[in-house]
């Protein structure tokens, strides 16, 4: 699976050019905050979620920007990841899309 990131955001497709793995990280003063992981039900179960939540962490850092996290299965990865210090983390919101028919 190719990942492409942009500036707050990492994500693959599919060949069709469906987004099928996501996560955002918009960044406001030097903190980039994980609010949304998304993975296609067709590639649940394979660790995509946790290599997204991996790829942004590293790419933030490289960035110069501090970790925080408010998208639950982010909160949980950086509790199983404690090599990865956050200065916020919390399931304080997270954004739910709705796919579009």
């Amino acid at each position: 699976m190719k990942f492409v990131t942009d500036k707050d955001r990492i994500y693959a497709t599919d060949a069709s050019g469906k987004v099928v793995a996501e996560v955002t990280f918009p960044t406001v003063n030097g903190v980039s905050t994980i609010n949304h992981t998304f993975v296609d039900p067709s590639l649940r179960g394979e660790g995509v979620a946790g290599k997204l939540v991996k790829l942004a962490a590293d790419h933030i850092i490289a960035e110069g920007n501090k970790l925080a996290a408010t998208c639950s299965y982010a909160v949980a990865w950086f509790k199983r990841h404690p090599e990865y210090k956050t200065v916020c983390s919390g399931p304080v919101a997270c954004r739910i899309d709705i796919p579009k028919s």
